[in-house]
């Protein structure tokens, strides 16, 4: 990297930090989601920085994620002094002769990616054509820049159903990763459990400096995606299976932008494998002729399913457990929300011009629809079945 590049990155880390910052104590106890945040920021980091327009978006999202963290655990208001800088697709190009060109405050800067000796995991990704660059980072330290560079498949071109169409509801969360309408749960303790341990190990090679640190460091870390990889594939397959035996011509999902954001416990970390899951079965559903959509997962954790009495106090945190203070149905909070995120898919209408996406949401006893409420399978002419 030329001298001037680096001035150039060096910049724009400032830039960055500073962006943040005025993001922060614009909306810091005003607002915490990333679309208000930026609704409230995104004027003043143009005018105020340097900042080109999407850094300036991303920014605002930024600070948005750490005010929502400081006030899940009633912390001070957050200060940006750490050197990194997200980039996106639009901030960055990933070519085929390994070089990253870079958006800065000025020109952009191509960089090559310097890969570990025997390759490293990223290799496996710029290699094959099913994956495509995502959101990565670009970290500045001890006169250093080092850039972490994010994968995702791409989302697969498939149509909307154009008639009525029944869709499975998923809902995401930590303590379960994904729960269907259908009441199939998909625990995450596990992926958390291995996270946090691969964060301490990295915490104590990282104060040891050594090379075989180093070395055990990235051992780790290719152990740790291997089995995040192996244990989403496996989700994203039962959850496309479980569309499959109920006849589901949709699979909706809450926005992934909102759906962490309503987790007080969720981390960066929960969002990037909500990220990753939803696009493993954007693939595995597109091989069915299944379409993915996503519909705003905002108080489905809240709704009552069998009244629709909406309240925040209907759940039970503490013990996963939702109970109506209207109706007293009760059930998993995770189901009910699942179970929200279907009708809400259903009763939002057509999900393109040609027409209605979806009539009725599917559950593990019978199918749900806005004019005739719940139909048992039974009394259907035909009832699920698997292939």
């Amino acid at each position: 990297m030329s001298p001037t590049d680096a001035t150039r990155l060096r910049e724009l880390v400032e830039e960055w930090k500073r962006g943040c910052q005025l993001a922060v104590n614009e909306a810091w106890g005003v607002c915490h989601t990333r679309s208000e945040v930026q609704q409230l920021a995104y004027d003043r980091l143009r005018e105020e920085t340097d900042l080109g327009s999407q850094h300036a978006v991303l920014a605002t999202h930024r600070a948005a994620e750490a005010i929502k963290r400081a006030r899940d655990g009633e912390g001070s208001k957050p200060q940006f002094t750490s050197p990194t800088v997200a980039f996106d697709t639009r901030t960055m190009t990933v070519f085929d002769d390994r070089t990253v060109s870079l958006t800065t405050t000025g020109e952009r800067v191509r960089c090559d990616l310097k890969l570990p000796d025997d390759g490293g995991y990223q290799s496996q990704y710029l290699d094959d054509e099913e994956w495509e660059p995502a959101k990565s980072t670009l970290h500045y330290r001890d006169g250093e820049f080092t850039f972490h560079l994010g994968f995702r498949t791409p989302s697969p071109d498939i149509d909307l159903p154009t008639e009525g169409a029944t869709v499975l509801g998923v809902d995401l969360g930590v303590e379960n990763l994904a729960v269907t309408s259908t009441a199939e749960f998909f625990p995450g303790g596990e992926l958390t459990h291995r996270r946090e341990e691969f964060e301490a190990l990295r915490t104590d090679l990282e104060a040891t400096g050594t090379r075989s640190a180093a070395r055990t460091l990235r051992q780790a870390g290719n152990r740790l995606d291997r089995f995040v990889r192996q244990r989403l594939h496996e989700v994203a397959n039962d959850i496309v299976a479980e569309a499959v035996e109920y006849d589901c011509e949709l699979v909706a999902f809450g926005e992934l932008s909102e759906a962490a954001e309503l987790l007080p416990e969720a981390t960066a970390y929960h969002e990037w494998l909500f990220d990753r899951l939803l696009s493993f079965v954007e693939y595995r559903a597109a091989e069915r002729d299944i379409a993915v959509v996503e519909v705003n997962p905002e108080y489905t954790s809240q709704r009552c399913m069998e009244c629709g009495f909406t309240h925040p106090q209907n759940r039970n945190l503490d013990e996963s457990q939702f109970e109506c203070l209207k109706c007293e149905a009760s059930a998993h909070d995770d189901y009910n929300a699942a179970k929200n995120i279907a009708f809400r898919c259903v009763r939002r209408g057509p999900l393109s011009s040609r027409g209605l996406g979806a009539s009725a949401c599917a559950l593990q006893s019978g199918l749900v629809t806005p004019d005739d409420g719940f139909t048992p399978y039974a009394e259907l002419s035909e009832a699920p079945r698997s292939d």
